[in-house]
């Protein structure tokens, strides 16, 4: 039985900044990190080695879970805002919040994201000429790293953390107990360990798994929303006026036809759309590099349309689920269809695709996205794909491509204090994994504040 100090389960954004900031703080305790996925430089997805051309379904998928976590292999891009991203705010506050966020924000310019732009909505013209389309600007500063910059940002801060902070990959912890001195840990390579405090850090991949710890110690849970839309690409040069602007664009519209909300979700200029697994099911998502050599000629971006729901439904995320299996049944992964053919009711065809302008980044089946998404969803995205063509005439092209589904998955939140430990004395959750943030720079912050509060304990 192997004892420490502080144990923290999940080695994503919230634990990789936890664990930095122990580092730097030269914390007397003795701590261990456990990942299911690999080491940063094992990460490599199969289609990228060109070992296969679609999503295979690795277990565990090297996109979704690893050092880093899934932002680990994302666009890089750092939102510094309480407007969207999360709720962490409404736990520490907002002044503390952005405080952390900034933090974060210098620490990745050390560690040498400093020569990325940082990109601000607060003087853009956008927002006055978004306003006389009913489309509404969120105010964000973004940091933009690109996958390629992150990637090395990220093994700076391994070299920095590895003599302090232990940390084992290829683990699964099974299951957690508590104990009179704090926690037991048992995991797939039947190894056993004890701690006194226990961090929870295991991202949106490992909503199932943190629902069942805390049913299991009755910490309450308080169920959250689901986004389902499609992952929009088209040619760069028709959001060029306003990613070279603001990079990135958070637009929010309320539709006339059902009064949704409808937002635009990591853009990513000169882009590619990329597949993931979360928990055997692919869905769709989206990078971009900051080096121009690796660019691409398309920008892509989100549409989503969130869902909430009432008793007696408890499940959001089965429900965004249930609909991603439809797509991978009819498609066997991701379906890609022309914006052209899904407003005329017909399905893409490969020869159809043949004749289209916009070339994919991403290979997909050509097909009918009006198959798998629900009519109200599927009729806000179309709505809001003619309202952005207002502001950035060109997207409601024929051959603007439609890659579906893009699903959003949101931890149920679980009940914490200011300083996001459970009603369990000792155990703590973070991250996205805690359904208390939703982006990389809040998951980050709240590693910080975990250290911070914990490291005063030893």
């Amino acid at each position: 039985m192997k004892e420490y100090d502080i144990i923290i389960v999940g080695a994503g954004a919230s634990s990789v900044f936890m664990a930095y900031e122990l580092t730097k703080m030269d914390t007397k305790a003795r701590v261990l990190v456990i990942e299911k996925g690999s080491k940063l430089e094992h990460r490599v997805c199969p289609i990228k080695l060109g070992k296969t051309k679609t999503c295979i379904k690795c277990d565990p998928c090297s996109i979704m879970n690893g050092y880093g976590g899934a932002g680990t292999l994302s666009d890089g891009k750092y939102n510094i805002t309480t407007q969207f991203g999360g709720e962490l705010h409404n736990y520490i506050g907002v002044e503390k919040a952005m405080e952390l966020m900034e933090y974060v924000d210098r620490v990745l310019c050390d560690m040498g994201g400093a020569d990325a732009k940082l990109y601000s909505t607060s003087n853009s013209d956008l927002k006055r000429v978004a306003l006389q389309h009913n489309l509404h600007l969120l105010d964000a500063k973004v940091r933009h790293l690109g996958t390629d910059r992150n990637m090395k940002i990220l093994e700076k801060m391994y070299d920095y953390t590895k003599d302090k902070i232990e940390m084992i990959f290829h683990t699964q912890v099974l299951g957690v107990e508590k104990i009179e001195s704090g926690f037991e840990i048992t995991t797939d390579n039947k190894e056993q360990y004890r701690c006194k405090d226990l961090v929870l850090a295991t991202g949106r991949s490992g909503s199932h798994w943190i629902s069942d710890i805390c049913e299991k110690m009755e910490i309450p849970l308080k169920k959250n929303r689901v986004d389902i839309g499609v992952r929009v690409e088209l040619p760069a040069v028709i959001f060029k006026h306003i990613t070279d602007d603001v990079y990135e664009s958070k637009i929010v519209y309320k539709t006339d036809k059902y009064n949704d909300m409808v937002r635009t979700f990591c853009m990513n200029p000169y882009g590619e759309v990329v597949a993931e697994n979360t928990n055997g099911i692919v869905t769709v998502n989206g990078h971009s590099y900051a080096d121009p050599e690796l660019r691409t000629e398309n920008t892509n971006f989100a549409l989503l349309v969130s869902n909430k729901f009432t008793e007696p439904f408890k499940d959001s995320n089965e429900y965004g689920e249930s609909i991603a299996r439809l797509s991978n049944m009819l498609g066997g992964g991701v379906l890609l269809q022309r914006f052209g053919d899904l407003v005329k009711g017909r399905r893409s065809s490969a020869r159809r695709m043949e004749k289209c302008f916009t070339r994919p980044t991403l290979q997909a089946t050509p097909g009918d996205l009006s198959l798998v998404i629900p009519k109200r969803q599927l009729d806000n995205i179309i709505e809001m794909v003619y309202a952005l063509d207002q502001i950035a005439p060109g997207t409601a092209n024929e051959d603007t491509l439609l890659y579906g589904v893009e699903v959003k998955f949101y931890n149920s939140k679980v009940e914490v204090d200011e300083n996001l430990e459970t009603k369990v004395k000792g155990l703590y959750a973070l991250g996205d994994g805690s359904g208390v943030t939703h982006s990389l720079s809040q998951a980050s912050a709240s590693g910080v504040l975990a250290a911070r509060i914990l490291n005063e304990k030893y």
